[in-house]
């Protein structure tokens, strides 16, 4: 949309246009100038590149004006380039700013910003200051004796410190020492932190209504004397009212240019100006959205142009006479300068130039005045301009110009009014004896001419409407005739329809019917003297009687309901409507909010679903070249009422119900509150009760009609004759009950027998517990849930006695105090006792001993006490006395419920007594003690073996295997341990530990030299010992027979004989195994086991079978390598001959072309792997295969290799890598053809 602007990625993009055309773009930066710092002398270069179609234009500028010294800024870029730079040459440290990049095309400009940084370099800085040239001080000290002759301004408005705090929230962060020092802040970070919590709390309430606030620019005064502000506003609802306040109270505003305030609207984008501007306009102004602040600005009074108040007045004197001019501003201006037919004055002896002490009143006295002296004098204060005439009497001159008095005392009293209608230069409010005023514009506007002898009062400007009546007179200073009228320098006659009249000195034009042919420049001669007016005739709108008449009703209307308004007029030239609500201008671009229409002949307004806020005061004006005409109307939305304000106070009322309080509505929809509605909702249900009707001036309600206990949620509802509004609801709310009492103290058995129970207790505290009633006691069976109640009633004392007992059962007991209010919470139960009559105390234990001691503990045990005299123990206390002190003390809490008990925490061989008490609900028993003193420490032990029927005397090892042998013992203290070699100590390759009961012989390698008897010795501290021994051999597999020789000793039989193992020489023990097989490839059997000689017969020889033989030497650790026959036996087989036919017999062709059976598959593998790809093949004859990589052979390449067993193929790769991958081919070969089969090898790389 056109006007708008988006700031991204720091570009600044505007759009000029409603749409951008299709194939063409916004201009916007490729590469955007980069912010830089550089040394003083160097040169900088800022580049950018843009983009955009058509393509744009771009232009550098910066903060502190200008860049057209074209010897400082050079633009560097070619035509038709979209690269464009900007260089600095020479720089200094006056070139620190802030550079802009702007590029336009027709649809758009784009702006981006980069700053540039100069260091001054130190000497160059000293040099900078040595060659500043040195200020004028003569004209220093007569600009201090000017500033003198002036008195301070008057005191500046003292602004509230809450609008200071507005203030600086919208201020850039650059203007905020400027602001603290003039408004008094000294605590700069703290001002900070408080503007950041503001700017939080005002985004808050800005959030409902705004979504963003951007691009705001400050209060600027223009040349022209126009102030003005800037800020995009991106509205949530286009319906929301925008407001203007100044010093905190709400001003008007218009859409119209020539209004005072105005505001011009272009998408989100709002400029607010000011014109006319008086020193009363000076102060804080804020935008705001319905109540949301989102934007403020100070119109300083020093930025205010000076305005005349009091304008010059004619100056009369006589020849050689002082004359005297005074002018009055509006507010100090210090440039204000005089001025004598269009030339400065100078001061000097003529002329004296002063200033009042306030600064406002300027005078000018002219010394010894002349006939030369004559003539128009004006302040110039730069934007406004009042002049007036120094008239120099003689003794002739004195008569004629007499009627100049009356001008100038109306040019006194048109000052002393105030403002001049016209803000443009020159247009105060004097006018000189021969100025023309214009009547009926409320304004006056003086041309500085001689003053004339023929007219006492000239032609003034006239505006008359169209049809109605207009004059034109003069006066003349003496008779002259009738003179001559003239239009646009044509002579008129009564033939042009007017009427000339002459009454005395005075001459008159009158026109009957003003027509639009009779605007125009109207000039009276008389003599060789003429004066001038012009008559304008305006033709305005004209609105019906009748409509004005209907407008002066307020217009009612329902919230929800449409509504038109059309006002009719008549109009003979093109007409505008602008709309405004409240001083504000109604957008109509359509949209849910107000729409506005222009037709042939009316105007309208249309509201396509009002709603309360668009109620107020509405103005229509319509405006053509020939004037404009006004009209209002006042528009009523009446709606249902707003929810009571809240927050809903819910208060429990202690017994009288719930109090209910409320603030009355917001809004009450344009009708007066009849009354309110009260509803109840109880928790977890869904229906609300009506509960009660306060009248309208009641803002509070009790609902007595609660339970206590419950919780309940309450709304309240505004009715007025449009019917209930919204609902006000509360949350949740517990009523809660009396103060019940709390839980007494849980009782205490005073006695008990098998027939009765006696307790007691103490009463409760807190509230609801000072007026007890009674107390309700209750029992239960130790183990059971389930309370059962003693007393029907409440007891007044804190005592009773409980029967109905069963005897010998174990019971509990509760009680609960009885208020006014209720039975309260439950005391806590009693400690279990038995309904049983008293006990007599146990006897004394018997078997009293310690079965283990350690350092820190002891071991008792023993036996319960006899029933016979006594009853039983229910408990077991066990008490120990240092056998240096005589206290005895338990070393348990409680009872030991067992015969059995372990002390432990005692010091390590410290001496003890020992007691055990037997106790029961009788008491204590006797006690029952050791004789002796136990000692904390443990007791001894003789060295001895644990060894059981799984441990063996001979233990075999295979050579270069691990020997670990474990033996248990068990003594205390723990003995010396030493393990012995056929009697020798262990050497150094056997490792021995002895830990917790077990000693450990370790070999890491066998040899057979570890073979021998070892011995373990376990010796006491009192010299016990205890000893086991065992066998240890270290063996090999026994080495291969020698060569075995077959020989026939007997017939029918075959005697195998061979050479003894090494190893039988050595003594190793040993014995060997005969296998024999009957053909080349048949299985081996055993024929002979355990031999131990080096001969062994095989009877059962059959001619003509061969016999195979081999021999194996065994021992316990397995078989040696086989020792086989050279030869074969075989004895002849004798048979007669029989001549035998052999049968004829065809071989088949079995020839074959090569074929797959199985073929390659794909491998996807790591690298490092290793990868085998495999096939069948078959043929016959038996092909050939050939492997190839991606159509390369790979025979005789390194790294890989192939195997062929009975047809089936197999290519291995020991360890794959990526260069292994690709497209791999089998192919196999014979004389009747070839196969292929292929596969392809991926290897992935795994540090990707």
């Amino acid at each position: 949309m056109a006007g708008k602007s988006v700031k991204k990625h720091g570009v600044t993009t505007r759009q000029l246009v409603d749409e951008v055309p299709e194939g063409c773009s916004l201009p916007d930066f490729e590469q955007k100038p980069v912010t830089m710092a550089l040394a003083e002398g160097r040169n900088a270069v800022l580049r950018a590149v843009v983009c955009g179609e058509p393509l744009p234009q771009v232009r550098w500028q910066s903060s502190q004006g200008d860049l057209s010294n074209s010897s400082k800024y050079q633009l560097l870029s070619a035509p038709g380039s979209r690269e464009h730079a900007l260089q600095i040459n020479k720089l200094t440290g006056e070139d620190t700013d802030k550079y802009y990049c702007v590029a336009v095309n027709p649809y758009g400009e784009a702006l981006c910003s980069a700053r540039l940084t100069v260091i001054e370099v130190g000497f160059r800085k000293k040099r900078k200051r040595n060659t500043e040239p040195q200020e004028d001080l003569s004209k220093e000290l007569m600009d201090l004796r000017r500033m003198l002759r002036k008195s301070a301004p008057p005191p500046k408005k003292k602004m509230d410190p809450e609008q200071v705090w507005q203030l600086l929230m919208s201020a850039d962060r650059k203007d905020y020492e400027r602001l603290c020092i003039q408004y008094g802040i000294a605590d700069f970070r703290g001002m900070l932190r408080k503007l950041e919590k503001m700017r939080r709390e005002r985004d808050d309430r800005m959030a409902q209504y705004v979504n963003a606030v951007s691009n705001t620019k400050q209060m600027k005064v223009t040349k022209e004397g126009v102030a003005f502000f800037e800020l995009d506003l991106d509205l949530k609802d286009p319906e929301s009212n925008v407001y203007l306040y100044k010093d905190g109270e709400m001003v008007p505003y218009s859409s119209e240019s020539h209004a005072k305030r105005s505001v011009r609207r272009l998408g989100k984008h709002y400029h607010f100006q000011i014109q006319d501007l008086w020193p009363e306009d000076a102060g804080l102004y804020q935008v705001k959205v319905e109540d949301a602040e989102v934007f403020s600005t100070e119109l300083e009074a020093s930025a205010i142009p000076p305005r005349v108040v009091v304008p010059l007045s004619e100056a009369r004197c006589e020849e050689r006479g002082d004359a005297v001019f005074a002018c009055t501003l509006s507010n100090p201006c210090p440039h204000a300068a005089w001025h004598f037919k269009h030339q400065p004055l100078q001061p000097s002896d003529k002329y004296e130039a002063s200033v009042s002490p306030d600064g406002l009143t300027h005078q000018l006295v002219v010394r010894g005045a002349r006939l030369s002296d004559m003539g128009p004098y004006s302040l110039d204060t730069g934007l406004h301009v009042s002049s007036a005439w120094l008239v120099v009497e003689t003794g002739q001159d004195q008569g004629p110009l007499t009627t100049s008095a009356d001008h100038q005392a109306q040019g006194r009293r048109a000052g002393a009014e105030g403002r001049p209608g016209g803000g443009g230069r020159g247009q105060d409010a004097p006018r000189s004896p021969r100025g023309r005023h214009k009547i009926g514009t409320g304004c006056f506007c003086e041309e500085g001419r001689a003053p004339q002898g023929h007219f006492s009062r000239e032609l003034a400007d006239t505006e008359a409407r169209l049809g109605e009546a207009a004059t034109l007179s003069c006066t003349l200073s003496r008779d002259l005739g009738p003179g001559a009228w003239f239009k646009d320098g044509v002579q008129l006659s009564t033939q042009d329809g007017l009427v000339f009249e002459q009454e005395g000195l005075v001459r008159r034009l009158l026109i009957a019917h003003a027509q639009g042919t009779h605007a125009g420049r109207y000039s009276f001669v008389a003599g060789d003297q003429k004066s001038e007016a012009t008559l304008t005739v305006r033709d305005p709108p004209v609105i019906a009687p009748d409509v004005m008449e209907r407008l002066q009703e307020p217009l009612v209307v329902k919230a929800g309901k449409p509504l038109s308004v059309k006002i009719a007029f008549e109009s003979r030239l093109p007409v505008q409507a602008a709309w405004t609500k409240d001083g504000a201008a109604v957008d109509g671009a359509g949209g849910r909010g107000a729409q506005v229409a222009l037709g042939d002949g009316f105007a309208r307004l249309c509201l396509p679903s009002a709603s309360r806020r668009d109620g107020g005061q509405y103005s229509v004006t319509l405006r053509s070249q020939g004037g404009s005409v006004q009209a209002g109307l006042t528009l009523h939305v009446i709606d249902k009422p707003q929810p009571p304000q809240g927050p809903l106070e819910v208060q429990d009322c202690r017994g009288a119900g719930v109090c209910l309080r409320w603030g009355p509505p917001r809004d009450d929809g344009g009708r007066a509150l009849e009354h309110y509605v009260v509803e109840r909702r109880q928790a977890g249900r869904s229906t609300w009760l009506k509960v009660g009707q306060p009248p309208a001036d009641a803002t509070s309600f009790t609902d007595a009609q609660v339970e206590q206990g419950r919780k309940y949620a309450f709304r309240v509802r505004a009715v007025t004759s449009e019917g209930p509004g919204e609902a006000l609801e509360s949350e949740e709310v517990l009523v809660a009950p009396e103060a019940r009492p709390g839980p007494p103290s849980a009782p205490a058995i005073l006695s008990a027998s098998s027939q009765s129970i006696t307790l007691s207790w103490t009463a409760p505290r807190g509230p609801g517990s000072a007026h007890i009633l009674g107390y309700l006691v209750d029992k239960r069976k130790k183990g059971s849930n389930t309370w059962a109640a003693v007393t029907e009633q409440p007891v007044p004392e804190r005592k009773w006695t409980v029967t109905d007992l069963r005897p010998d059962g174990q019971y509990e007991f509760r009680v609960t105090a009885v208020a006014p209010s209720g039975p309260g919470q439950p005391g806590p139960p009693s400690d279990p006792v038995f309904a049983r009559d008293p006990m007599r105390p146990p006897g004394p234990v018997r078997d009293l001993q310690v079965t283990d001691t350690s350092h820190t503990s002891i071991s008792l045990r023993w036996a319960p006490p006899d029933t016979q005299d006594a009853d039983e123990a229910q408990g077991y206390v066990v008490e120990l006395c240092p056998s240096d002190s005589l206290e005895w003390a338990p070393c348990h809490a409680g009872t030991v419920p067992g015969t059995t008990f372990t002390a432990k925490g005692l010091r390590p061989r410290e001496g003890y007594f020992v007691r055990v008490v037997a106790v029961n609900d009788g008491g204590r028993g006797q006690p029952a003690a050791l004789d002796v003193v136990v000692q904390a420490m443990p007791a001894q032990v003789s060295p001895r073996f644990l060894v059981d029927s799984s441990t063996t005397d001979t233990l075999v090892v295979r050579v270069g295997d691990t020997i670990r042998v474990p033996v248990r013992f068990e003594a205390a203290p723990l003995p010396e341990v030493t393990w012995l070699k056929d009697g020798l100590p262990l050497s150094q390759r056997s490792v021995t530990s002895t830990k917790d009961g077990l000693t450990q012989l370790l070999v890491p390698v066998a040899g057979l030299s570890d073979s021998g008897l070892y011995c373990v010795v376990l010796r006491g501290p009192q010299g016990q010992e205890a000893t086991h021994t065992f066998a240890l051999r270290v063996a090999a597999r026994p080495q291969a027979p020698g060569p075995v020789h077959l020989q026939e000793n007997v017939p029918g039989t075959v005697t195998a004989e061979w050479e003894p193992s090494p190893d039988e020489a050595r003594g190793v023990p040993l014995h060997y195994t005969v296998l024999m097989r009957s053909a080349a490839h048949g299985p081996w059997r055993e024929v002979a086991d355990r031999v131990h000689t080096t001969r062994f017969t095989f009877p059962g020889v059959v001619p003509g079978h061969e016999y195979h033989f081999r021999v194996v030497a065994k021992n316990e650790l397995g078989a040696s390598e086989p020792s086989d026959a050279s030869q074969p036996w075989c004895l002849p087989r004798l048979r007669d001959k029989v001549p035998v036919k052999p049968a004829s017999y065809r071989e088949p062709d079995r020839s074959q072309k090569p074929w797959f059976l199985v073929g390659l598959r794909s491998h996807l593998l790591p690298a490092g792997c290793e990868c085998c790809m495999s096939c069948a093949v078959r043929g016959c004859p038996p092909p050939r295969v050939t492997w190839f990589k991606n159509g390369e052979s790979l025979e005789g390449r390194r790294g890989a290799y192939s195997t062929d067993t009975l047809g089936v193929c197999s290519l291995v790769i020991p360890g794959v890598g990526p260069e292994d991958s690709g497209l791999y081919k089998a192919v196999a070969e014979n004389a009747l053809g070839q196969a292929v089969s292929t596969a392809t090898l991926l290897v992935t790389d795994p540090s990707s």
